[in-house]
This record gives C-alpha cells, sequence and structure tokens, in this order.
C-alpha cells in the first residue's frame, strides 16, 4: 500500500469506528471510489490496535474507577456502582464473542458484499432515528444493569453483519430501552473496548501464525493515526450530541447507503 492510502485508511478507521455510521461502509466507499485493494489483515490489526489506544485513553478515568471497584478500593457508593458497570460491560461483550468465534468464517466469506453493507447501512440508520425519536430519554448511567446492559450486548451480535455498525445497534438499542443519548454513547464506547481488543488478538493470532511479512512503518503509522483520529471522533462526538442529536447520523446514514447502492448497481 501507498503511504497515501495508510494515512486515508488508518484516519476513516479512526473517525468511523465510534460513530454510529459504520467504518465497514467507509470502507468499502473508499476502497471503491479510490480503486484502492482491501488494506490486508495486519493493517487491521494496527487499526484495531490505534482505536483501542483511543477509547482507553479518553475513558482511562472511567476505567481506573471500575478496576479500583472490582479491587475493593474508593468509596463504598462508588465501589458498588463502577463494580456493577464493570460486570454489566463483562456480561454485555459475552454474545458478541460467542457468535463471532462461531459465525466469523460464515460472515467473512458470504456477507462482505457492497450490496449488503449498503442496505445495512441504510435499514439500521432508519432504526436508529426510530429509537432516537420516539423512545423516552429517562435513564442514565445509573440505570445501567446486568438485564438492559445484556440486551444491548446481544444486539451487538448484529453488527457482524457488514454495515450494521457496532456503535450504531448498541446505540439503537439503549435508546429504545429508555436511555438517553449521552448514555447509550459513553456505555458503546466502554463495550467496545473489549470488543475491539478480542478483534485486534484475533487478527494479530492470525499474523502472528501465518508467513505474513510486517510492513512496520505502515503498521505504527496506521496505530498513531488511527488512534489520534478515534480520541478526536470521542471527544467531538460526546461534544455534539447533546446540541444536535443522533437525526445527523441518520442521515448520513442514507446518504451513504444510498451512495454505495449507486456503485453496486452502476458497476458494469
Amino acid at each position: 500500500m501507498t503511504a497515501l492510502q495508510v494515512v486515508v485508511l488508518a484516519i476513516v478507521q479512526g473517525l468511523t469506528e465510534f460513530l454510529p455510521v459504520s467504518s465497514s461502509a467507509h470502507l468499502v466507499l473508499v476502497g471503491q471510489l479510490a480503486d484502492w485493494p482491501d488494506q490486508g489483515l495486519v493493517l487491521d490489526v494496527a487499526a484495531h490496535l490505534g482505536t483501542l489506544l483511543a477509547v482507553i485513553t479518553y475513558f482511562r478515568a472511567d476505567l481506573l474507577r471500575m478496576a479500583g471497584a472490582v479491587c475493593g478500593l474508593g468509596r463504598v457508593d462508588d465501589v458498588a456502582q463502577h463494580r456493577h458497570l464493570a460486570f454489566t460491560l463483562v456480561l454485555a461483550t459475552l454474545p458478541v464473542l460467542l457468535v463471532g468465534a462461531i459465525a466469523f468464517e460464515a460472515v467473512s466469506t458470504y456477507l462482505r458484499d457492497i450490496r449488503v453493507v449498503a442496505v445495512a447501512t441504510i435499514v439500521f440508520g432508519i432504526l436508529l432515528w426510530i429509537a432516537d425519536r420516539f423512545a423516552p430519554a429517562s435513564r442514565n448511567m445509573e440505570r445501567m444493569s446486568a438485564r438492559p446492559g445484556l440486551v444491548i450486548g446481544i444486539a451487538q451480535v448484529l453488527a457482524l453483519v457488514p454495515g450494521v455498525s457496532r456503535s450504531g445497534i448498541t446505540m439503537t438499542m439503549a435508546r429504545a430501552l429508555g436511555f438517553d443519548a449521552v448514555t447509550a454513547a459513553r456505555f458503546s464506547f466502554l463495550l467496545s473496548i473489549p470488543v475491539i481488543g478480542a478483534a485486534g488478538l484475533f487478527g494479530a493470532w492470525e499474523v502472528a501464525s501465518g508467513a505474513v511479512a510486517v510492513p512496520w512503518g505502515a503498521f505504527w503509522a496506521t496505530v498513531i493515526l488511527s488512534a489520534a483520529a478515534g480520541w478526536a471522533c470521542i471527544s467531538a462526538f460526546l461534544a455534539l450530541l447533546e446540541r444536535v442529536g443522533l437525526t445527523p447520523f441518520v442521515i448520513y446514514r442514507l446518504v451513504l447507503g444510498a451512495a454505495l447502492l449507486w456503485i453496486a448497481f452502476s458497476a458494469p
């Protein structure tokens, strides 16, 4: 890959990993418009590492509080709350890890089609709008218990289909359950940590166990750029969310999905 491809794809991955707009759809769109080849497993691993560093860095205070609570450190009230949140995140992660381990090959083989990505981008964008428009916003992070957390985690399994968007489907379900948009986004971001970590570890194992040459310059450039873009994305998204809500991202998904359909059906 050229330096330009590495820069563009790393930034696109970092910016779209945490937004409810589907990073898969953007990578497909960029690749189709620029006629670039797939970035490959090595740079996938680098992008996952970068976005993982971004979300861990941004939520480091929350993670430290949860780690302290698990170890019994901190004030009594805070310990109970943060320990419960840590347990909820672990519980919510189990469904996608289980289904992903079973269905990864099938998803990679049969669902990485631009038409699938386009339709999923549109359909799940509409579902996001319905949940955000009609569900109440009466629950905050303190109300995030094991039951709603598990339901959100089960919904996250749908993100194995390219175009659904992991952050999009988790925010959709959180809003449908009555959590406010900021809580939905923060829980989605925290929930991304074990999922991105697991995906990165799986990719790293594939790289380590095969005879794949690692272009270390491109690898670390991808890590750094995707981490910087991811951190900026999380910060800007949470700041904008209270002012503009989720509707602009729904509109963006519809336009993106339509563009992908146009590309799919106009190709010779």
